[in-house]
């Protein structure tokens, strides 16, 4: 699909992917895109094998969500195949403008595979207003699809003292198995939040990881490795809960890199237990 002009009410924008397995190999077999969401190419960093994934880098060229903006994530992983997704850089949210609402719909669609979806950070300029929509939908057939994936989130910015402002943040998320629904969740950010002790405490970094299906021992894992992060809770505080099969990680802290840090430890010590394969950090985290 060719690139659309972007429009007063700001860009409208969907990438769709498919994978697939083919000879032992996940490959990239459906790419389409419309507006300014792409990807450049897929990787095989990770050794052969059964079911070999495929890293792929989804990419939104001007370099930030404005206001009005409308994007869209669409991925399928078919039996058998194996991706892991990420972004090259931490996405802006700029301030709202006249075109009011930015928006991102992410959905996931995993039919006897595995995805990983491990984006960096998401920086919320003051007075911005967003909604994400993230919606994982595992086969209900089929047992052996696995999901891991996290949302980082940066409210402000805290290196030049600038906090949220007038933002808001609606955040939703749900995993569905078939038509049994494994978590719905909403999340309303708004400037009251942030100092609150039912909110943020004071935290302008907080993420949300989830790993499913889960059992009892990769909760015992989660919580020995979140143990260790839990040093300092002015800085970070971090909480594993599992619950139907869902393992899932909540943290603030006071800064993101040391979240996303963690974060990644986590991803490391439950990937091999949860998919039989050590963890390859993408190369473009290194960049």
């Amino acid at each position: 699909m060719s690139s659309l002009p972007q429009t007063p009410r700001g860009w409208r924008a969907r990438l769709a992917l498919g994978f697939e397995n083919i000879a032992q190999r996940t490959q990239l077999t459906q790419r389409r895109h419309t507006g300014p969401l792409v990807v450049q190419r897929s990787f095989h960093p990770e050794l052969r094998g059964e079911g070999e994934p495929c890293h792929v880098y989804v990419i939104h060229p001007p370099g930030g969500v404005a206001s009005g903006d409308d994007l869209a994530l669409e991925v399928d992983v078919s039996a058998g195949a194996h991706a892991l997704l990420t972004t090259p850089a931490a996405a802006k949210y700029y301030r709202r403008g006249d075109a009011g609402v930015a928006r991102v719909r992410q959905s996931f669609r995993v039919a006897g595979g595995t995805l990983e979806w491990l984006p960096q950070e998401s920086i919320f300029y003051p007075d911005a207003a967003v909604e994400l929509h993230s919606i994982v939908r595992l086969a209900n057939a089929v047992p052996t699809s696995r999901f891991i994936g996290w949302e980082i989130g940066c409210l402000g910015l805290p290196a030049r003292a600038q906090d949220f402002g007038s933002g808001t943040l609606r955040q939703h998320v749900e995993i569905w198995q078939g038509e049994r629904p494994l978590l719905l969740e909403r999340v309303n950010v708004g400037q009251e939040a942030l100092s609150s002790r039912w909110g943020l405490g004071g935290h302008t970094a907080f993420g949300t990881a989830i790993a499913c299906p889960a059992g009892a021992a990769e909760h015992r894992r989660a919580l020995e490795t979140i143990a260790q992060e839990n040093c300092d809770c002015a800085q970070i505080l971090l909480a594993c809960t599992l619950v139907d099969g869902v393992l899932i990680c909540r943290a603030t802290a006071q800064r993101t890199d040391r979240l996303k840090q963690a974060f990644v430890r986590w991803w490391q010590a439950l990937r091999p237990a949860l998919l039989a394969r050590e963890a390859v950090i993408p190369r473009i985290w290194s960049t």
